[in-house]
C-alpha cells in the first residue's frame, strides 16, 4: 500500500512533477503565444538589419506573421499579413514580392511557400522560401 500510495513513480513524483509539469506546460504555451505574437517583430528586425532599403520600406507594412516558427522541410507554409489595401489590383503587389523575397532570406526550407495578404485578407503575392 505504501508503495502503491506512493505509486511514487506517479503520485509522489507526479505531485512534485505535476507542479513542475503544470508550470512548464503553462510556460511553453505562454512562450508559444509570445513567439507567435512576435514573429512579425522578429521578421522586421531581421529585415532592418539585413534588408535592402526597398525591403525595409515594404516590411513596415507587415502587421502579422504566422507559420514561420513551425518548419519540417516537407511542406512549410507561412502567411504574412500587411496593411495594404486593394488586393491584387492594389498598390501592395510590388511590395508583396519584396516581402516574400525578404522572408526567403530570413527563413529557409526545402519546400516552403510564403503567402502575402492585404488588410482584408486578399492575396497580394507569394514566393518560395
Amino acid at each position: 500500500d505504501g508503495a502503491g500510495a506512493d505509486g511514487a513513480k506517479t503520485d509522489g513524483a507526479g505531485a512534485d512533477g505535476a507542479k513542475t509539469d503544470g508550470a512548464s506546460e503553462a510556460k511553453p504555451a505562454e512562450d508559444k503565444a509570445v513567439e507567435k505574437a512576435s514573429q512579425a517583430e522578429q521578421f522586421k528586425a531581421f529585415v532592418q538589419k539585413n534588408g535592402t532599403p526597398k525591403e525595409k520600406d515594404a516590411i513596415s507594412h507587415v502587421t502579422k506573421v504566422q507559420g514561420a516558427d513551425e518548419q519540417n522541410d516537407i511542406l512549410d507554409a507561412a502567411d504574412v499579413y500587411t496593411d495594404f489595401t486593394g488586393g491584387i489590383m492594389g498598390s501592395g503587389t510590388g511590395p508583396a514580392k519584396l516581402i516574400a523575397s525578404a522572408f526567403a532570406d530570413w527563413k529557409d526550407s526545402e519546400n516552403g511557400l510564403v503567402t502575402i495578404y492585404d488588410a482584408d485578407g486578399e492575396l497580394l503575392g507569394n514566393g518560395q522560401f
